[in-house]
């Protein structure tokens, strides 16, 4: 290339970088985003706590990882939400290990937030979701844990020796909580002691249950509570930037234990979330002969009415190929 068409070149490219934007296209700064969330947060007042927290907190980690992507210059601009920046966005999330579910709930906070876009400011054509699809999700009996997948994750627990990394695996695997039950556990219903303990949880749709815990679960929310101090907060687990750790922060402290693990026991628990350890405890909850009814109380799988919901139940405790197999060589001819 010639020295003049390097200069025309580089003379193009200048024009480019200092061409203004039109309005439409004006960078939003970091106060402006706080700005835009700040409205759309009001658009959403309507709904509940929870709900407008979520929200917030996804399109939050949507619009930072748009401003990082190349060219964007660390800004967020509504016109660079389009349907590729919300399918690779997806897609990060798919390799970071968030499941189907989580993925599903982020492209429909997504897409409300685009409408609020398109029909409050004027600030988008199209809604960027349209035609993303997500994999469907197989209807397989929920995650049973292998005995090596346990032993891994105890040990990892074990190995972290932090007391509320240990309280919150406790919750999940020996107590099988939802992740919403312990982010939104509050002082006031946490009853536990030297020898014995319950819990009054159940924030996800209003399922408010009491529970005993065994002593596994028990002890480990119980030292936690004793090194973390009990006075002047109101929920039992709290992040450094806020008073309640909320149920993102716990998926992340889980990704986090896995990451400890060895490139070995990675093969084994690298697909693991945080909801399997519920499962996994309805399943053996029911080795231990315990009833559909009682496990489906102790999980707060209820319906409307107030009656155990079995067929929720039933489908966390599904049998699985290899517990058939193992009773085939127990059929008599």
């Amino acid at each position: 290339m010639s020295n003049k068409a390097q200069q025309e070149g580089n003379s193009t490219v200048k024009r480019v970088i200092v061409e203004p934007l039109s309005a439409s296209q004006a960078l939003l700064s970091i106060s402006h985003r706080i700005l835009v969330l700040e409205e759309y947060e009001h658009f959403l007042s309507g709904k509940a706590e929870g709900t407008i927290e979520a929200y917030l907190r996804t399109v939050r980690h949507m619009m930072e990882w748009v401003a990082a992507r190349p060219g964007n210059s660390g800004h967020f601009q509504p016109h660079q939400l389009t349907k590729t920046a919300v399918e690779m966005y997806l897609d990060s999330l798919e390799h970071e290990g968030y499941s189907i579910n989580h993925r599903a709930r982020v492209k429909s906070t997504i897409s409300s937030f685009a409408r609020w876009l398109m029909e409050e400011k004027g600030l988008l054509q199209r809604n960027p979701t349209r035609g993303v699809d997500l994999p469907s999700q197989q209807m397989l009996a929920p995650r049973q844990l292998s005995e090596d997948q346990r032993y891994i994750l105890r040990t990892l627990v074990e190995q972290e020796n932090d007391r509320r990394g240990a309280a919150l695996f406790a919750l999940g695997y020996w107590a099988g909580c939802r992740v919403s039950d312990v982010s939104w556990l509050q002082m006031a219903h946490t009853h536990v002691g030297p020898k014995v303990g319950w819990l009054h949880i159940g924030y996800k749709g209003g399922k408010w249950r009491d529970i005993d815990l065994m002593n596994e679960a028990r002890k480990a929310l119980y030292e936690h509570l004793r090194a973390s101090g009990e006075a002047g907060r109101t929920y039992v687990f709290t992040s450094q930037r806020s008073d309640r750790l909320t149920e993102e922060g716990i998926h992340y402290w889980f990704r986090t234990l896995k990451a400890q693990a060895t490139k070995s026991q990675w093969a084994y628990i690298h697909d693991l979330t945080f909801h399997d350890l519920r499962h996994d405890f309805a399943h053996r909850a029911r080795e231990a002969g315990w009833s559909l009814e009682e496990v489906a109380y102790y999980l707060g799988h209820v319906t409307k009415k107030g009656t155990p919901a079995i067929q929720t139940t039933v489908r966390y405790t599904q049998v699985s190929r290899e517990q058939v197999k193992e009773k085939l060589k127990y059929v008599k001819g």
